[in-house]
């Protein structure tokens, strides 16, 4: 059983929305910068994926606005895009028990650095008694839940990475396992600030020593040397096909199939020959009953680390062969979003077979040998894609795959 896409929401450095960001992911329009003058993580970022800044009070009145840490406010305000994307509302279109709520990410970390901050300046008295309300993982998903009155099942996921991706996986067996209707699923991430910025520049992890900040994120260049830290949101609208059929809601594209594995191998780096991201696509394909021949595009993780890269590159061969599928990474464009990554590049990946068009990587310019797959470089590939692949994996060896399909009934224009 397949779940349509009908409600999509994105908060991201490239844009908001569906149709703006697939553009600049299609055009080029890249989403890094420096640090803007006078940003908490200036000192500690030569380059990463910021957003403006939000007042909290746009999503909440009174004292509350004062204890919501940036993820929330992400998570809220991408819940009401994707919701109001959807046309569907809590009560009206499906029953309140019957929607489901999923919200990956890392929790609220800048909140407890300054709470950990104003304790060593000021002493006991400084730490708020909201702190847990700001810092737990699952707030984003809870607080969603209270705004729009979802009653059914409510998680949060802590799978690094690949988390947004794991919740969208999740998403879709609460559907087939008739537990839920709706699920409005995703990530909300907000790491820019300082210590956590300060953990990967010290593990020289992050990208370095580029002149301008959009050359800076290379997947599977052979100038590649890290990744850039980015921060957004992205929240989507899964539905049961028939339950969307029933109220005329048409879909971007159809989620229909999903595989995970673990690699079992270290805390931080993958397994080199990939074969457990090898075997969480094959996973998502046999979940799918498709053949990897009929797979026609494949948004990689692509996050510019020279072992990631590598290893991917390894596991989509194996999969795939020399000659498989045409791949690109969107991360050159976006950074690394961490878990809300994974939700913008099934995004990407849904509407390449919504509109038969697939972005490129941008600054791939030498491919890296040891990165041999069929990139798809500088222009956007165009034509038919019947299915598409979606890579996600994270610290701890999580790996997730999301496979895509065309909607059953499906949306002929982007709405945003």
């Amino acid at each position: 059983m397949s779940a349509a896409i009908t409600g999509i929401g994105l908060r991201t450095p490239v844009g908001r929305g569906a149709a703006e960001v697939f553009e600049a992911l299609c055009t080029g329009r890249s989403g890094l910068s420096r640090p803007p003058c006078g940003h908490p993580a200036e000192g500690s970022l030569e380059v990463g994926g910021f957003m403006p800044d939000i007042d909290p009070r746009t999503v909440v009145s009174g004292p509350d606005a004062n204890t919501l840490d940036r993820i929330v406010v992400l998570a809220l305000l991408t819940a009401a895009d994707a919701m109001e994307d959807a046309g569907i509302e809590v009560g009206r279109d499906v029953d309140p028990g019957r929607i489901a709520v999923i919200v990956g990410g890392v929790g609220g970390m800048a909140t407890m650095e300054g709470q950990v901050l104003a304790r060593g300046e000021r002493g006991r008295p400084a730490v708020s008694p909201y702190l847990l309300t700001g810092i737990l993982p699952n707030m984003p998903a809870a607080r969603i839940a209270i705004r729009f009155g979802i009653r059914g099942y409510s998680s949060s996921v802590g799978t690094a990475c690949a988390s947004g991706a794991q919740a969208i996986a999740d998403g879709l067996r609460l559907i087939r396992e008739n537990v839920a209707d709706v699920v409005l699923c995703g990530a909300s991430e907000a790491p820019l600030f300082p210590t956590f910025a300060d953990t990967f520049g010290n593990a020289r992890a992050l990208a370095r020593g580029w002149e301008s900040p959009d050359a800076a994120s290379r997947p599977f260049d052979r100038r590649r040397n890290g990744f850039v830290l980015a921060e957004g949101a992205g929240l989507l609208v899964l539905e049961r096909t028939g339950h969307a059929r029933a109220r005329g809601a048409a879909g971007y594209a159809d989620l229909i199939g999903w595989g995970a594995t673990t690699d079992a191998h270290h805390p931080t780096t993958p397994r080199p020959d990939g074969s457990g991201a090898a075997e969480c696509m094959r996973r998502a394909l046999a979940d799918a009953g498709v053949q990897p021949s009929d797979v026609d595009y494949i948004n990689a993780h692509g996050t510019g680390t020279k072992l990631g890269d590598i290893a991917e590159a390894a596991a989509i061969r194996t999969v795939f062969g020399t000659d498989g599928p045409p791949v690109s990474s969107t991360k050159a464009l976006t950074g690394h979003m961490l878990g809300t990554s994974g939700v913008v590049e099934a995004v990407a990946s849904a509407l390449a077979v919504a509109n038969g068009i697939a972005p490129p990587t941008y600054n791939l310019d030498d491919p890296d040998p040891a990165c041999a797959v069929q990139h798809i470089q500088k222009t956007p590939l165009t034509g038919a894609i019947g299915r598409s692949l979606s890579n996600s994996f994270g610290f701890g060896g999580q790996n997730v795959s999301l496979l895509f399909g065309p909607a059953d009934h499906a949306r002929t224009l982007l709405s945003r």
